[in-house]
């Protein structure tokens, strides 16, 4: 059976629509990869924070930006979720604390300090500057909070998650947020040039790309690509999730040294943003794909 098809049929099982690419990191022009739907458009969510800190690693390599610069995270920068959005109080931090929140947890709030620091309207350019045409950024995750908060009539958070659950599918399923063509996007095979770029250091300084591996290296959730592969293999990577949205990004490293850039993302009928079966079924697909470039 073809690869391809083989990871269609994990898709299938799992009850998604899935989009995936696969390439070696250190000869992406050999022709060698594995493409599912590899060049079709989609939001990719948390995805985004790759080309953030990217931006703010090339920024401080650059003498642009002091990483131990310190930042005030009070109640009006609040978006709610993991690390400093979730303090109940106000927090001190630095510059690159706040990269590794954003990448670690992929801290909303944090990411949204970050991206005012280092400019919103720069992240175009880098895109364009890293031949990366399809790949589109609309914002941050405080215009990500607001379309949708828009899009359902609520006012404020605690409104939206009244009103949210209430709403019928095909309400949801038209929100910008779930749009590739009105939100954050780009395609697979985009995002896995990204992380190559970065893993060869041809993303930016040398520096600047070996901070984004480093940060990339302590995202704290397991369950999507790092969960496919056997010990031994390290796996770097960065998730993105929006109801009925899966999607995770980054490089699987083996003992050979041999390195693989991956991308992956699955839409589901559902609009639960935790499935564990589609989580692994993220990371069987990666380590078929992988798996099948490692045989040739």
């Amino acid at each position: 059976m073809a690869t391809e098809q083989r990871i269609t049929d994990i898709f299938t099982r799992a009850g998604v629509t899935g989009s995936l690419h696969v390439v070696p990191v250190d000869d992406p022009g050999d022709g060698r990869e594995v493409a599912v739907a590899a060049d079709r458009q989609t939001v990719i969510a948390s995805v985004f924070k790759i080309l953030l800190v990217l931006e703010f690693a090339r920024q401080v390599a650059a003498g642009q930006l002091d990483p131990t610069e310190r930042v005030l995270v009070d109640a009006a920068d609040r978006l709610g979720g993991w690390g400093v959005a979730g303090c109940a109080d106000d927090v001190e931090v630095s510059l690159r604390d706040l990269a590794y929140f954003t990448m670690s947890v992929s801290d909303n709030t944090a990411a949204d300090l970050l991206l005012r620091r280092v400019g919103a309207d720069v992240l175009p350019l880098l895109a364009a500057e890293l031949e990366l045409p399809r790949t589109r950024i609309l914002g941050g995750p405080r215009q990500v909070m607001e379309t949708m908060l828009a899009d359902v009539g609520a006012r404020t958070e605690a409104d939206f998650a009244r009103i949210f659950p209430t709403l019928p599918t095909e309400r949801i399923r038209a929100m910008r947020v779930l749009d590739p063509e009105r939100t954050t996007s780009s395609t697979a095979r985009e995002i896995t040039r990204l992380v190559g770029l970065i893993w060869r250091d041809e993303a930016g300084p040398a520096a600047a790309c070996a901070t984004v591996r480093e940060l990339m290296s302590r995202q704290l959730f397991w369950t999507r690509l790092a969960a496919g592969f056997p010990p031994g293999v390290r796996v770097a990577a960065k998730t993105g999730t929006l109801p009925g949205l899966h999607a995770e990004a980054g490089v699987a490293e083996y003992p050979d040294g041999a390195r693989y850039a991956i991308a992956v993302f699955a839409r589901t009928d559902g609009l639960a943003t935790r499935r564990i079966d589609v989580d692994l079924a993220l990371g069987e697909a990666a380590r078929t794909a992988v798996e099948a470039l490692r045989s040739t």
